[in-house]
């Protein structure tokens, strides 16, 4: 098969070739785990489409309060029984992931009240909302409520054993963010995560464990709350929206607690019972008929990425053979213009917007200038192929995302050739 059109119009250097077929070889093994990670998941959609009666009518958009969209709440029964939760919140009116979690937290803390982060800081995002960052008015710790962190330890893993240490009799809750975010680590697994919540249980077993679970959904074959977590939150344009939900954030967990949320998002007396879905119920569904096959393709495209740049001995995380349970691969580059040729790279074989040229620029939310790559249908979407990184050391690139391997395995010829022409492996 001849592919020089293709590479003459990206000027990407057929060099490559061997190389990136070779790592595909030695990641067979690591796909193959991939495949049957996602069969799972995917029979599980489809028992929860069929065990609610999922029916066209569903799809009909409602007006005004919303009391006649049966969607919306088909919608969130189907995300309860995926999720193994008592109850779920699923909204258009959810704007990001950040909002998700941000709405759990000034749903569930009160003044007086303390919450405990055992996964060290959260993303740079979550730390304007709490108040350790920035100086943003009505965040959590204006309001009264307390924050303390556990660090990770000398391997950057959770430090179960003094978890007690900071988690008290005082303490409402405790966060655990399961993806990398802008750190230097893995995700978190399902089974370190199931360690933590035990440990954060006996220390107080009222604590309310909370779980910031994007980009984590679909990555293995259970779900934080299975392990004894209280309730999860996340983003329906990363794992879960398949590409295809344009818009939408997610709350799962125990039904006390999304009443809280509910009540918080609307109204006290309203709750669930109002909201349009603002006729996205279709896209959500079938976006999540579509998320586990998605999340496989993105893992892989990571997988790949990692395997390659590994082999030119760039530190990556996670490292081939490491667990995954997040859809993020990690490049550090050491370097600014390592990571701004990175990015531009990755936009160039978008799908959408290639023709434009990232640069670094402050963003709402972040205390670093950030440079993104972000070419899809849905703006913003980290389902699809995007790549970004904060302008601070060790300069990292994140990768996120890929609605098919083969687009992600292009981009990478994209950055091979770029930074073959660069110098920089």
């Amino acid at each position: 098969m001849n592919f020089n059109e293709v590479y003459e119009h990206y000027n990407i250097n057929p060099a490559f070739d061997e190389l990136i077929n070779d790592a595909e070889r030695s990641l067979s093994d690591n796909f193959n785990k991939l495949e049957e990670i996602s069969e799972f998941n995917q029979l599980k959609v489809l028992k929860a489409f069929n065990k609610h009666n999922l029916n066209t009518q569903d799809f009909i958009s409602a007006t005004g309060y919303g009391y006649a969209d049966t969607g919306r709440e088909k919608v969130e029964e189907i995300f309860a029984d995926i999720f193994k939760s008592e109850d779920a919140l699923v909204r258009p009116s959810i704007v990001a992931g950040t909002h998700a979690l941000s709405l759990v937290l000034f749903s569930l803390l009160n003044h007086g009240d303390k919450m405990v982060a055992v996964t060290d800081d959260p993303y740079d995002t979550m730390q304007q909302v709490i108040g350790i960052a920035g100086d943003k008015k009505g965040n959590l710790i204006s309001k009264g409520i307390s924050y303390d962190k556990l660090t990770l330890d000398e391997n950057n893993l959770i430090d179960y054993k003094n978890i007690s240490k900071v988690v008290d009799k005082d303490t409402k809750l405790a966060l655990i963010q399961r993806s990398t975010g802008y750190t230097q680590r893995r995700a978190f697994t399902i089974a370190e995560i199931e360690k933590a919540v035990k440990e954060i249980k006996k220390a107080n077993p009222k604590t309310i464990v909370f779980v910031d679970n994007c980009y984590g959904e679909f990555t293995e074959d259970k779900e934080p709350i299975e392990v004894g977590a209280d309730i999860v939150a996340g983003s329906l344009i990363k794992n879960l929206g398949g590409g295809i939900a344009i818009t939408g954030g997610y709350i799962c967990g125990k039904s006390d607690l999304i009443e809280y949320c509910s009540n918080t998002l609307t109204a006290p007396g309203i709750g669930k019972d109002e909201g349009l879905s603002f006729g996205t119920t279709r896209n959500v569904l079938q976006g999540l008929y579509f998320a586990p096959h998605i999340v496989k393709e993105a893992i892989k495209v990571g997988s790949l990425f990692g395997k390659v740049f590994e082999d030119y001995g760039y530190n990556v995380i996670p490292k081939v053979d490491d667990p995954r349970s997040d859809i993020v691969q990690s490049i550090i580059f050491n370097n600014p213009e390592k990571v701004i040729t990175f990015c531009k790279s990755i936009q160039e074989a978008a799908t959408v917007d290639s023709n434009l040229v990232p640069e670094p620029f402050p963003m709402p939310g972040y205390e670093d200038p950030v440079i993104m790559a972000a070419g899809g249908f849905v703006e913003g979407s980290t389902s699809e192929l995007s790549a970004d990184g904060p302008l601070r050391e060790p300069y990292v690139g994140y990768l996120q995302g890929g609605l098919n391997y083969y687009h992600g395995k292009h981009a990478l010829k994209c950055v091979l050739s770029n930074f073959k022409k660069l110098g920089y492996i």
